[in-house]
């Protein structure tokens, strides 16, 4: 049996990627995710930092890698008020001009052909499911700019040699074309909307009025993407193709009640095949 390899013709590619990197207070590991777009082989993109209300370290962060000069760098900031990242999102999407965007957070560093394989592999009605490693807590503090600038962090004998267990879950890091392909057709892992690795059209993402703003910690990324699922969206998998690595943190944010309410309005969703949500870019009257 000989697989097929080719790639199907895309006849609308992205002209403005734009990447909305999603952060609070994380200074340290915001700098360590811009080093990796710095290092990025297609520098044709805007970094877009949704800002959930940090300090001033984050904005002094943001404002040192623009005087790099490296990066196109737009900073969204509003003011603390608690866990607002659905409303920073939406914030982000209505203001930018960019056709295609990619989604990621700020403790997340990318591979060095990120930005590629989602320009590579956008295609108009569906939206790119990435993976993500999540390294352990030693292995995120140890990581600095030069092993970034180099890459070393990315290779699975590296990360093993540091302390980080060995799992299957390494083989996203194969630099093998042939089992990159095959993986991503035989993983059992539903292509679905993550947070930490996910991009789509921007025209699409509106569409379904962006992120439910009622949505805190806890799936408020896969109910967007099951909503672009009951438009009519379908989803493509490139777990194995583009890569990224989780830093650890503590999760403070995450608490039961908020878990529960955004699993019973996530399964609305479903059941109701709804697309839309009336409190997401667009303010609906019933918010009054």
């Amino acid at each position: 049996m000989t697989l097929n390899l080719e790639k199907p013709l895309n006849l609308e590619n992205p002209k403005r990627v734009g990447v909305v990197i999603t952060t609070y207070n994380s200074p340290d590991w915001l700098a360590n995710v811009l080093i990796g777009y710095e290092a990025q082989t297609d520098s044709d993109f805007t970094v877009l930092i949704a800002d959930d209300g940090s300090d001033q370290q984050t904005k002094a962060v943001i404002e040192e890698f623009k005087s790099h000069g490296i990066l196109r760098l737009e900073h969204h900031w509003h003011e603390d008020q608690g866990f607002r990242k659905t409303e920073i999102l939406n914030k982000v999407i209505a203001a930018t001009d960019c056709d295609y965007l990619i989604f990621t957070d700020g403790d997340c560093i990318p591979r060095a052909d990120f930005i590629a394989v989602h320009r590579r592999e956008a295609t108009r009605g569906y939206f790119l499911s990435g993976g993500y490693i999540k390294l352990t807590t030693p292995v995120s503090e140890l990581i600095n700019d030069e092993m970034i600038r180099q890459q070393s962090i990315f290779d699975q004998r590296w990360l093993i040699d540091q302390g980080q267990p060995k799992s299957f879950k390494l083989k996203k890091l194969t630099r093998s074309r042939l089992l990159v392909s095959v993986l991503n057709r035989l993983t059992p892992t539903k292509a679905t909307w993550n947070g930490m690795n996910s991009s789509g059209w921007r025209d699409d993402i509106v569409s379904i009025n962006g992120f439910d703003e009622r949505m805190q910690y806890g799936g408020l990324d896969r109910e967007m993407g099951e909503r672009l699922f009951n438009k009519g969206v379908k989803s493509k998998q490139i777990r194995y193709s583009a890569v990224c690595l989780h830093l650890d943190h503590p999760r403070g944010y995450s608490k039961p009640e908020i878990w529960a309410f955004n699993h019973a309005l996530r399964k609305k969703v479903k059941a109701e095949n709804i697309s839309w949500t009336d409190f997401g870019i667009q303010k609906s009257s019933v918010e009054g």
